[in-house]
């Protein structure tokens, strides 16, 4: 009797988890949907080229503009220097608390990164506008902060969090057989470190990267409040950009409905969604090359 109803008990929750599953996939295909079916009424007015070659991002003037390729270098721009900020900063601190802090400080590093995970993200833009742009601006004698490198900054320490969670739990999945043996062989710690846990962790630490690419080019708030908000080409890590992400922000709460304008927006959110699954998959890709070298 216990036989049959714990039986149909996991025959229950089997259930479960499948109609759960099929849930989230039909969830996704409906925002993909509506997505494709927005844009295609975009593109019955404005030509496909011209979106997406545009130079000019100006939908309520006199002549409107649905030129996007300002907005895609500007998200492109802002979420790149966060990348190249976060990322070493990232690895070395979860290198560091896996390997080298002692139980007492990895008691209080841990909790402290997660903690910074959880603040608002208009906190977060709020510091950027009172305090790091000021900086920016007295270091570089500008006009003010709000730029590219602002937004940069401040999307690099709402990344960190995931991507040091995520490394650090890469790093310490590492088999202590790995370490034993380099250990065995006279490297140093540091030499084990570089040259067998971090390539043996590089699957985890490569998802872990992706995590923070999509943090970053997802945020809206903060880049909203302090990169400046210019639709134009940038020139450089100082100038004022408009990210995507904001453009719909922005935007879509005046937009009239069911105009050109509004239908622009969702083109907007289908390239957005284009670029994210592009680094999706170019990060897989690469966590099964590096699956395969060690598997061989």
């Amino acid at each position: 009797m216990k036989y049959k109803t714990r039986l149909s008990i996991d025959v229950l929750f089997k259930y479960i988890f499948k109609i759960t599953g099929l849930l989230v996939l039909a969830l996704l295909g409906a925002i993909l949907a509506m997505l494709i079916y927005n844009s295609a009424a975009f593109f019955l007015d404005v030509r496909p080229t011209d979106f997406i070659t545009g130079l000019e991002w100006n939908p309520t003037g006199a002549d409107p503009k649905y030129g996007v390729l300002p907005l895609v270098i500007s998200t492109t721009l802002v979420t790149l220097g966060a990348m190249i900020i976060a990322i070493p900063l990232g690895i070395g601190t979860a290198a560091f608390i896996a390997e080298y802090a002692g139980p007492r400080l990895k008691n209080i590093l841990k909790p402290t990164i997660e903690m910074l995970a959880a603040i608002p993200s208009v906190v977060i833009g709020f510091l950027g506008i009172v305090v790091v742009g000021p900086g920016i601006a007295n270091m570089a004698d500008l006009a003010n902060g709000l730029n590219a490198l602002n937004g940069a900054i401040l999307l690099a320490i709402m990344a960190l969090p995931t991507i040091i969670t995520v490394a650090e739990d890469a790093i310490h999945a590492v088999p202590k057989t790995y370490k034993e043996a380099s250990y065995g062989v006279g490297a140093t710690k540091w030499q084990t470190l570089r040259k067998i846990i971090i390539p043996a962790a590089a699957p985890g630490i490569i998802a872990a990267v992706m995590l923070g690419v999509g943090r970053a080019i997802g945020e809206t708030m903060t880049v909203l409040m302090a990169t400046g908000n210019a639709s134009l080409l940038p020139t450089g890590m100082f100038a004022s950009v408009k990210t995507m992400t904001a453009t719909i922000a922005i935007e879509m709460g005046e937009v009239p409905y069911q105009t050109t304008h509004y239908y622009a927006l969702y083109a907007i959110a289908a390239v957005l969604f284009i670029m994210t699954l592009a680094a999706n998959m170019l990060g897989e890709y690469f966590i099964n090359r590096f699956r395969k070298y060690h598997a061989a």
